[in-house]
Order: structure tokens, then C-alpha cells, then sequence
């Protein structure tokens, strides 16, 4: 199976409410922390909507 690293670099302070409730959605919640998540079309598609905020990395496991 594989996973996307997502790593919050940049502030949700000043951005839409659908934007900061998908950074939560994520499972993140201050800059640098970073998750582990299941390589699905719904979360591409949150990683999609907040890419200029996140750093992502595909992991092969």
C-alpha cells in the first residue's frame, strides 16, 4: 500500500474557512507537523485543494 507524507509549511491564518477545515481535515494543526495518510483519491483531493500550504511525499511501503 502506499502513503503521502503531508507536512503543513505554511500558515492557514488568513485563508478560507473550506481551506482551513481541510488542513484539519488532514490531521494537522501547526507548521512542521507532519502526517502519514493512506494514498486515496479523497485525500489527494484535500492535498489538491491545500498544495500551496502542504509539502507532500509519496512513501512506498
Amino acid at each position: 500500500m502506499k502513503f503521502l507524507q503531508v507536512t503543513l509549511k505554511h500558515s492557514a491564518i488568513g485563508r478560507s474557512a473550506k481551506q482551513v477545515a481541510t488542513i484539519q481535515g488532514l490531521g494537522l494543526r501547526k507548521i512542521g507537523q507532519s502526517r502519514k495518510l493512506e494514498n486515496t483519491p479523497a485525500v489527494r483531493g484535500m492535498v489538491k485543494k491545500v498544495l500551496h500550504l502542504v509539502e507532500v511525499e509519496e512513501l512506498a511501503e
